[in-house]
């Protein structure tokens, strides 16, 4: 498998956990972690557009949304069947589904883990 590289918004306290959490599981060492919301941090994207959704750099393709929660989670072995799952009929849009609402829970969330 090749690396991934994952950009994450480090100001935000529940992406932080998150992120510390996939730290703990990516015993392979397969993902490299970027904060975007630093302004030395180069970026492949608009920094508010990598910022406003999760993004992912998977085999020079870059994802979004439930697709790049997806790639971590095949980056991860614990998680990579759930990863898989996205591949099937209707997955991935499941996974976007899903995601749209918890951008729209997220700054109510994000009170709870400060």
């Amino acid at each position: 498998m090749r690396r991934l590289t994952v950009w994450y918004d480090q100001s935000c306290p529940l992406c932080r956990r998150e992120i510390a959490l996939m730290r703990r599981l990516d015993w392979r060492r397969r993902i490299d972690f970027i904060d975007a919301a630093d302004p030395a941090t180069v970026c492949p994207l608009d920094r508010a557009q990598l910022l406003a959704r999760f993004h992912a750099l998977e085999n020079g393709k870059m994802l979004s949304g439930g697709g790049a929660f997806a790639a971590m989670w095949r980056a991860v072995p614990l998680l990579w069947p759930l990863g898989m799952m996205a591949k099937l009929p209707g997955g991935e849009q499941v996974l976007n589904w899903a995601y749209g609402h918890f951008l729209k829970a997220r700054p109510r969330l994000q009170r709870f883990f400060r």
